[in-house]
């Protein structure tokens, strides 16, 4: 009895001690102050380098860092792209941002995934620091003769430590035009500002104190880590009829991908597919009593016939899954896994008396509640009774599965298990199979979502559902773009099953095709869950954001082919945003955002970019009416000059314009809610 908890719910002695035996799964940060010049302040840093910071395969990511000296001569930095094994494969110089701040950034592209890591490099510019102060010192006829012999010498130095020969050759040129007494002082200074030097000097400079600070870690995963687009499906609901009431199987699910594809999904998403609990049952809109034809929620898992590594029998096979996965992938789309740990009263781990729940004062399991809400049908599990043998059984649950093929997991809940539980399990699979990836359904704080996504989570959902407002989006997606990059990427599903906003209930359609549009432009990620093309909208009640009919409890059948040809449907918009989102790399970014400013709150506007690559996309919040407003951008973000026109092309409507830093739109969202623009130099 030693062994037990001393009330529900308490850790076991034996629990603790294995929670303290975890190996550690920390880095050693990088060491800052390492040289003679400072290095401070490194971004993408993940706690302060103890963990990787997150990129993809041909990703652009932005690195940041505070570097200075003391007194007034100048600096050079450059970012150092070190690969897997730890070699110098890229340089990229760094440029002072923020006047007076002594804040640089490059950029660095990772091709492919695995370990990275990169340096900054910071080092003494003699040739720049003598410049200036010449280009001071002898128009004023200060120390002329002196500031054009030291000149002469420092392109000795850099003469003589150069490795190309051109600048080798460039330099020598220079300290013998210094030292030419023929020329006036003006004379000979200005040769020290040829194209020619200054080529030289950014490839080949003179650097002194040369120091360097890292290796600071980056995680480089697979381009769908990053870029995706998802389609989440209840394969019981698709060939499904309901008089009589009959289950849709693998294979009439299979049906429907052809449809999903053509859309320009890339991933389709299942619910959980294993046996359903017959104990507890839950009914029509979770309802406690159920029928006996009630096919109950897919998330109360395990019966009499099976649990996590069984499929439920109306849906087929395994080999009849086989073939769903086979076909996916013929038609190019990846599916993703329901990753659910909780079980019905009849799993498995339940009958057989696993240490892995909650008993009662009164000898009874204790069910899921979420106070007023309780789910009778589903027991959660308890992490603290026998935590080693929960890890062991997850990771075997998902190496069974990705044996299989399935390479995505889509995780329920996961913050409502520890989270020193994800880091071993997470760890434990990316050690064998990095291309693994882990969606977190977590709609929860931001301190357990950050770590989440720290310890592993590829991408997690976000509060995107919920943001509206104009600054509540731009406030939102600043964060997620710029310092939450490092850590996190968002998932912008439009609704979920539980998700049915107010927004969509009473916005009409014009309301659903602005949420896709945000969705898809926003985040290089982003889903839907099937209905909402056809606009469904109706909620159980007022002031609830569950579907009425909901088909987490029942089946639902949808006849997908009348409202394609009656033409209620959002399918041909979401296939345009698709096929935009492929032609853009600026729009499989989510660290190239800009915002514009607009005289109007109904009206947002913003800018992604990767290199030449420039999107711009300008929707109304408001789907009930016109709006009118100006926008007033920011060139610099779209690398025009601040007088400059482009050429706009709008791919919605497949209109052309000539737009300038300050351009008035009206959008009328019964007729298009956007402009989603490509922008070109120049008028022609």
């Amino acid at each position: 009895m030693a062994d037990q908890p001393t009330s529900p719910g308490a850790p076991t002695p034996a629990a603790q001690a294995q929670w303290k035996a975890l190996p550690s799964r920390n880095l050693t940060p990088p060491a800052v102050l390492a040289g003679r010049i400072p290095i401070l302040d490194v971004e993408p840093a993940v706690e302060s380098g103890r963990r990787p910071a997150k990129a993809a395969a041909g990703e652009l990511v932005t690195v940041e860092a505070t570097v200075f000296r003391e007194g007034h001569d100048l600096i050079g930095v450059e970012v150092v792209l070190l690969d897997p094994a730890g070699a110098e494969v890229d340089v990229s110089p760094m440029h002072p941002i923020g006047e007076g701040m002594d804040r640089w950034e490059g950029a660095v592209r990772p091709d492919a995934s695995g370990e990275w890591s990169f340096l900054i490099r910071a080092w003494a510019d003699p040739i720049a620091t003598w410049l200036h102060r010449a280009e001071i010192k002898i128009p004023a006829g200060i120390d002329t003769e002196l500031e054009l012999t030291e000149g002469a010498l420092t392109f000795d130095r850099a003469a003589a430590a150069a490795l190309d020969p051109d600048s080798k050759k460039t330099y020598q040129a220079a300290a013998a035009d210094l030292r030419d007494t023929s020329g006036t002082p003006a004379e000979r200074l200005s040769t020290a500002n040829s194209d020619d030097l200054a080529q030289a000097h950014t490839q080949d400079p003179l650097r002194d104190l040369v120091t360097d600070c890292g290796p600071w870690p980056l995680r480089v995963d697979r381009r769908r880590a990053l870029v995706g687009s998802w389609y989440e499906m209840f394969p019981r609901s698709e060939g499904a009829t309901l008089s009589p009431l009959k289950s849709g199987t693998f294979k009439t699910a299979a049906q429907r991908l052809p449809a999903i594809a053509d859309m320009g999904f890339d991933v389709v998403y299942m619910p959980p597919i294993h046996p359903i609990g017959e104990v507890n049952r839950k009914g029509p809109n979770n309802t406690v009593e159920s029928g006996p034809t009630d096919p109950g929620s897919p998330w109360a898992i395990g019966s009499k016939d099976g649990g996590h590594l069984d499929v439920h029998p109306d849906l087929g096979t395994l080999d009849d899954f086989d073939d769903f996965l086979a076909r996916a992938k013929e038609l190019g789309l990846e599916l993703a896994l329901d990753l659910a740990l909780q079980v019905a009263p009849d799993h498995p781990w339940a009958t057989e008396g696993k240490p892995w729940f909650i008993v009662r004062a009164d000898g009874t399991i204790a069910y899921a509640e979420n106070p007023p809400k309780k789910y009778q049908d589903i027991y959660p599990i308890w992490f603290d009774g026998d935590p080693q043998g929960l890890i062991d059984e997850v990771v075997r649950i998902i190496r069974f599965w990705a044996d299989r093929g399935v390479r995505i997991f889509r995780v329920d809940n996961p913050h409502t298990k520890p989270v020193r539980f994800w880091d071993e399990v997470l760890g434990q699979i990316h050690d064998t199979d990095p291309d693994i990836l882990f969606l977190a359904e977590a709609f929860t704080r931001p301190p357990m979502m950050r770590a989440l996504a720290e310890v592993g989570f590829h991408q997690s959902y976000s509060y995107f559902t919920w943001r509206n407002e104009k600054w509540e989006i731009e406030e939102y997606f600043e964060e997620l773009s710029n310092e939450a990059s490092a850590y996190m990427r968002p998932n912008l599903f439009v609704n979920t099953p539980d998700i049915l906003t107010a927004y969509l209930q009473y916005g009409g359609p014009s309301a659903f095709a602005i949420r896709a549009t945000l969705a898809a432009t926003l985040s290089p990620t982003w889903g839907v869950y099937a209905g909402f093309e056809l606009f469904e909208h109706v909620a159980v009640k007022p002031g609830s954001e569950e579907y009425l009919d909901s088909e987490k409890y029942q089946l639902r059948p949808r006849d997908w082919e009348t409202a394609l040809s009656t033409g209620h449907t959002l399918a041909p918009y979401i296939t345009m945003l698709n096929d935009l989102r492929r032609e853009h790399p600026a729009l499989q970014t989510l660290r190239g955002l800009s915002f514009h400013s607009v005289d109007n709150d109904k009206v947002i506007a913003y800018s992604r970019r990767d290199g030449d690559d420039i999107a711009i996309v300008i929707c109304t919040l408001d789907p009930y009416g016109t709006q009118e407003a100006t926008v007033h951008f920011d060139m610099a973000a779209l690398g025009l000059d601040w007088s400059e026109d482009f050429r706009a092309h709008d791919a919605i409507t497949n209109s052309s314009w000539v737009w300038g830093p300050h351009t008035y739109v009206r959008i009328d969202p019964n007729q298009a809610c956007a402009h989603i623009v490509r922008v070109r130099r120049g008028t022609v």
